[in-house]
C-alpha cells in the first residue's frame, strides 16, 4: 500500500512540474508565471480541485507516442474566489507549447459543461501555440467543441478570458466569444494571422506587438477589455471583477457590506456642470461620488473614451454604469462608443445587473467617415440593447440630451424605469443655435433677431421642464442628492418583473 501511495505522490509531483525546471525557468525569464502558479494565485489558497491531471493525448503520428506528458498541456478544475465557486483552465506553454490537442480540448469542454450545469463562472487562462499540428483535423475538431461550449454558456454563466501569452489563429475565437478579455502588456498577443503571413499576403511589415498586442486590442480594435502590467496584476483585477458578478443567470449579483451612507450628500456636485454649456467636465467624478466608497471598476477604459462603462455598488449591490464623457468628443455617440456601450448593456441584462445611465450627449458624431462606416446600424445596436433590457434602468441627465441620442440613452421611451434630470439639463431636438437657424431661416441676415430668437429658444427648451411636463422625466433633482435618489430608485425596483412576447431570439442589428 505504501508503495502505491508513494507512486501516486511521485506521479503528482511529475505532473506539477509541467514541462520541467528548464522550461519553467524560461517561462519566468519572460516575466510570465507558470500555468499552475497562475491558478494558485487566482483561486483562494487551498481551494483548487484539479481534474484530469494524468490525462494524455492519443496521437501516434510523427513520434508523438514517445511524448505523452501528464495533463496534456492544460490544467483544469474548480476552486473559489473569495469563497465563491469558479471553474478554471490554464494552458501550460511549457508542455508542448500549450498546443491544443483533442484531449486538451476535452479537458476544457469538461469543466465548461460542469460550469453550465452547476452555475458558476468559467475563467480561461490562454497561453498556447495554437492547434497541435501533429494531430491535424482532430485538434481543429477540439477547437470546434470548445467554441460550441462558449456559445452555449453565453448568457448562462460569466466567461472571462485571461490572455497571458500567444493566442493565434483559430484559438482567438474562443476568447472572442467570452464576456471579458484581459491581456498582459508586452507578453500577450492575439491575431488570426501572424506577422509572417501578413507580410507574405499583403507585403505589410508589422511586429507581433503592433499586430495583436495589448495596446492594439485595448485602444484600436476593442477586442480586449483591459491590459495590465504583469500576470500578478491581471489576476488580482480578475478576482476583483468576479466580486461584482453573479455566479450565473439564475442568481443575483453578490451583496457586499458597505460603510457609505445612502443619504450622503455631495455639495460639490452642484457645481460639477460648468456655466458655459460648451465647457467640458469629467463624468468620472460623478460616478466616483455616487459609488459606495468611490469604488468603480471600469471596462474598456482605453477604447471609445467618449462613453464610460463599468461597475459600481450602491447599497452593496452591483450596478452597471454607462455614461457619456464630455471630455472626449464632447460626449457625442459614434460607432465605437455605441458598440462598446451596447455590448456592456447586453451583458448586464443577461446577468440581471441593474443599469445606471448618466447622460450628457449633444448627439451622434457627424461626418462622412461615420456615415460610410454605418453609424446608423451601429447606433441602432445601443438603441436595441437598451430597448430590450428588462433589468432595472435608472437614468440621470446632467446637461445635454439632444435629438436621437437623447432617446437612445435609456430614455423613458425605451422603458427606462426612473428618469431623473438635473436643473442644468437641456432636453431638446438640438441646441439653440442650430434650431434657431432652421426655424427662423427668414431672419438669417439679421444678427440681432437671430440672437433674440436663440435666447427665446433657450428660455423655452434649454431646461428639463418641458420633458417633465410630458412625464418623460420623473423628477428634476438636486445634483447633491443624486446618490440618495438613485439608490432609492434601485431599491424600489428590486422586485421588477417584465413579460415580453415569446420569440426564439431577437435579431439585433449586428
Amino acid at each position: 500500500m505504501k508503495d502505491i501511495l508513494q507512486k501516486l505522490e511521485e506521479s503528482r509531483a511529475l505532473a506539477h512540474q509541467g514541462g520541467g525546471e528548464k522550461r519553467n525557468a524560461a517561462q519566468h525569464s519572460k516575466g510570465k508565471l507558470t500555468a499552475r502558479e497562475r491558478v494558485e494565485l487566482l483561486l483562494d489558497e487551498g481551494s483548487f480541485e484539479e481534474f484530469d491531471m494524468f490525462k494524455t493525448h492519443r496521437c501516434t503520428d510523427f513520434g508523438m507516442e514517445k511524448q505523452k506528458p501528464a495533463g496534456d498541456g492544460v490544467i483544469t478544475g474548480w476552486g473559489t474566489v473569495n469563497g465563491r465557486m469558479v471553474y478554471v483552465f490554464s494552458q501550460d506553454f511549457t508542455v508542448l507549447g500549450g498546443s491544443v490537442s483533442a484531449t486538451h480540448a476535452e479537458k476544457i469542454c469538461k469543466i465548461m459543461d460542469m460550469a453550465v450545469q452547476n452555475g458558476a463562472p468559467v475563467i480561461g487562462i490562454n497561453d498556447s501555440g495554437g492547434a497541435r499540428i501533429q494531430e491535424g483535423v482532430d485538434s481543429l475538431a477540439g477547437y470546434g467543441e470548445v467554441f460550441k461550449r462558449n456559445i452555449m454558456a453565453s448568457g448562462v454563466v460569466p466567461q472571462i478570458s485571461l490572455v497571458m501569452g500567444p493566442c493565434a489563429g483559430g484559438a482567438v475565437y474562443s476568447p472572442a466569444m467570452t464576456d471579458f478579455i484581459f491581456m498582459v502588456k508586452d507578453s500577450s498577443y492575439m491575431f488570426v494571422t501572424g506577422p509572417d503571413v501578413v507580410k507574405t499576403v499583403t507585403n505589410e511589415q508589422v511586429t507581433a506587438e503592433e499586430l495583436g498586442g495589448a495596446s492594439t486590442h485595448t485602444k484600436k480594435s476593442s477586442v480586449a477589455d483591459g491590459a495590465f502590467e504583469n500576470d500578478v496584476e491581471a489576476i488580482a483585477e480578475v478576482r476583483r471583477l468576479i466580486d461584482f458578478l453573479p455566479l450565473s443567470n439564475r442568481e443575483k449579483p453578490p451583496v457586499r457590506p458597505f460603510f457609505d451612507s445612502v443619504d450622503r450628500k455631495d455639495m460639490s456636485l452642484d457645481t460639477l456642470v460648468p456655466e458655459n454649456p460648451n465647457t467640458p467636465y469629467d463624468m468620472k467624478e460623478l460616478i466616483l461620488k455616487l459609488a459606495d466608497e468611490g469604488d468603480f471598476y471600469e471596462i474598456q477604459e482605453e477604447f471609445a473614451k467618449n462613453v464610460i462603462t463599468g461597475f459600481i455598488r450602491l447599497e452593496g449591490q452591483t450596478v452597471g454604469v454607462v455614461a457619456n464623457q464630455p471630455l472626449v468628443l464632447a460626449g457625442c455617440l459614434d460607432i465605437d462608443s455605441s458598440r462598446k456601450a451596447a455590448r456592456f448593456v447586453r451583458f448586464c441584462d443577461a446577468f440581471e445587473i441593474p443599469l445606471l445611465t448618466l447622460v450628457d450627449v449633444p448627439g451622434f458624431l457627424p461626418g462622412t467617415g461615420q456615415e460610410y462606416r454605418g453609424v446608423i446600424k451601429h447606433g441602432a445596436k445601443l438603441l436595441f440593447a437598451y430597448g430590450e433590457a428588462t433589468v432595472p434602468k435608472v437614468t440621470v441627465i446632467t446637461r445635454k440630451a439632444y435629438g436621437g441620442a437623447y432617446v437612445v440613452m435609456s430614455s423613458k421611451h425605451l422603458q427606462g424605469d426612473l428618469n431623473y434630470a438635473w436643473p442644468t439639463s437641456e432636453i431638446a431636438v438640438m441646441g439653440a443655435k442650430g434650431a434657431t437657424e432652421i426655424i427662423h431661416r427668414a431672419d438669417a441676415g439679421d444678427a440681432e433677431k437671430i440672437a433674440q430668437h436663440a435666447a427665446d429658444y433657450e428660455a423655452r427648451f434649454a431646461n428639463p421642464f418641458v420633458a417633465a411636463e410630458r412625464g418623460f422625466i420623473d423628477e428634476v433633482i438636486m445634483p447633491h442628492s443624486t446618490r440618495k435618489r438613485v439608490s432609492r430608485a434601485f431599491a424600489s425596483l428590486r422586485t421588477k418583473k417584465i413579460t415580453t412576447p415569446w420569440k426564439k431570439h431577437d435579431n439585433i442589428p449586428l
